[in-house]
């Protein structure tokens, strides 16, 4: 039998003499300075506290991503925009979001992972404040400037999560991933409620902008001195393998083989498409139906009624946090005799959720009361699906590939959901215009006749998990495999010589 060093050379192996088809790693025992001895140097509560400083991080995210919506009435009529030409503001953002994602994704795969997120949070806070000072005259700066705000945040929502799951695993990991995820949620209320209470107080919108960027600095200093930067898939391998990267194109192949990873981010794609249009539109689309039943004046001049704000801002934290803690706890429950809860669960969260959104908005011409009610209720059983999409996504791809995987899911996500959504709600709108003459009750009827698309859309996300149902059992097990380095060498790479 031939030696180890005459062996066909795999492209993607263990250092041992067991060949790995998806991912490399070596199971020799570590060394002194080895990863899983940098693991021990991490107490727990440091990692708490990691924890509890990367979901205010990702708070403040989402806060500067809804603050625009919350004051989207005051924009319109300071700027004298069109609706497609506001939802632009939101599609720029998400653009350069998923379009510098997989960049990220890269460099944090193979790079300093701290690092690339404190560059990022800079320019996020910079562009952010800067954004503040646009002119009247000058909505294309501020077009710009949105735009430039989706460069930080692409760096920072591709990475920590790669951080949490390194720091814990198993049913503590699906913990800490919820709080981490109960802050989308939250911090999008937090920004519609925010954003329109200090635009109300101070009389200009822009002030709303200059208070994310205050609390960021200081979400900058907690980074610097309190994030550790543990070992890429130190919870998972225990000292059992040392993982290593390996190239771009071979984690793409992995990843598009990966069925339960490619089903369920065709279902993030739809919850995105549904989340984004409806996050971005919905305070406007209520104030517009009151105007029409009379229960309050059009906006003429600012500051706006922010009332529809602080209604939507408050049940969308509410449903949140209830919603994720409720998704997490029949994910405990479930999962233990039902391998393929997870999917399923959010599966159930979609289809359930599609025609309470339905009803919401047929209602709203009529009964505003009622459209909140099933808003709310809409929103709850879209909020289960929050951690569980993370955690999915961290059992189903090797370590060394997670930050790879939330970038191509970052990026399909929003390439075909959340970034044009809010445009296309718009554009539909302003479509609608040719059909009547303009006028406060069309104003309404076109982008409520617009909105209806996202139910329907919400069905086909539905359909998508149940696919992800049927090969998350076979994805998990293998991932894991291979992170052991218990993976069997497929055919090609095991025979040896004579």
């Amino acid at each position: 039998m031939a030696s180890n060093q005459h062996r066909p050379k795999a492209r993607l192996s263990l250092r041992s003499n067991t060949t790995v088809p998806y991912g490399s790693m070596s199971s020799e025992q570590p060394d002194s300075d080895a990863p899983s001895v940098q693991i021990t140097s991490i107490s727990r509560r440091r990692s708490y506290i990691a924890v509890a400083v990367l979901c205010y991080i990702n708070l403040l995210n989402y806060m500067d991503r809804y603050t625009i919506a919350g004051v989207l009435l005051s924009i319109q009529n300071y700027f004298r925009i069109s609706d497609s030409t506001s939802g632009l503001l939101q599609t720029v953002f998400i653009c350069s979001f998923m379009l510098l994602a997989p960049v990220f994704g890269y460099l944090g795969d193979r790079y300093d992972r701290k690092l690339l997120m404190i560059a990022g949070l800079i320019v996020w806070i910079v562009t952010t404040l800067g954004s503040s000072f646009v002119k009247d005259t000058h909505f294309w700066i501020l077009v710009l400037t949105r735009a430039l705000v989706g460069t930080g945040e692409a760096s920072y929502s591709t990475i920590a999560p790669t951080i949490i799951g390194d720091l814990f695993t198993g049913n503590q990991r699906t913990l800490m991933i919820s709080f981490f995820y109960i802050c989308i949620p939250v911090g999008s209320g937090l920004g519609y409620i925010m954003g329109a209470t200090i635009a109300n107080a101070t009389g200009d919108w822009r002030w709303a902008l200059r208070f994310s960027p205050a609390l960021g600095g200081l979400g900058l200093l907690l980074l610097v001195f309190l994030i550790p930067n543990p070992p890429r898939g130190a919870s998972d391998t225990q000292g059992g393998a040392t993982l290593e990267s390996t190239s771009y194109v071979e984690d793409v192949k992995y990843l598009w083989k990966n069925r339960s990873f490619v089903w369920s981010s065709l279902g993030v794609t739809a919850m995105a498409f549904v989340t984004g249009a409806l996050a971005f539109w919905t305070p406007t689309f209520l104030s517009r139906a009151q105007v029409t039943q009379s229960l309050r004046p059009p906006c003429s001049e600012e500051p706006c009624n922010p009332l529809d704000s602080y209604i939507f801002g408050a049940i969308t934290v509410v449903t949140g946090v209830v919603g994720v803690f409720l998704g997490t706890y029949m994910s405990k429950k479930l999962r233990d005799r039902f391998p393929n809860a997870d999917p399923l669960i959010c599966a159930f969260g979609m289809l359930s959720s599609s025609p309470c959104f339905f009803i919401a908005i047929i209602l709203a011409g009529t009964s505003i009361p009622a459209s909140y009610t099933f808003i709310a209720i809409g929103e709850l059983l879209l909020s289960l699906n929050w951690a569980l999409l993370a955690d999915i996504l961290l059992y189903v791809v090797v370590p060394t590939r997670r930050a790879t995987a939330e970038a191509l899911q970052i990026m399909v996500c929003h390439l075909f959901g959340d970034a044009g959504s809010p445009y296309l709600i718009g554009a539909i709108s302003d479509a609608l215009l040719k059909y009547k003459p303009d006028s406060l009750s069309w104003k309404f009827h076109r982008l409520e006749y617009s909105f209806l698309l996202c139910p329907f859309i919400g069905v086909l996300g539905g359909l998508f998990f149940l696919m992800t149902s049927l090969y998350i059992k076979e994805d998990r097990k293998a991932a894991e495999l291979l992170t052991s380095g218990q993976a069997p060498a497929p055919p090609e790479t095991s025979t040896e010589s004579l």
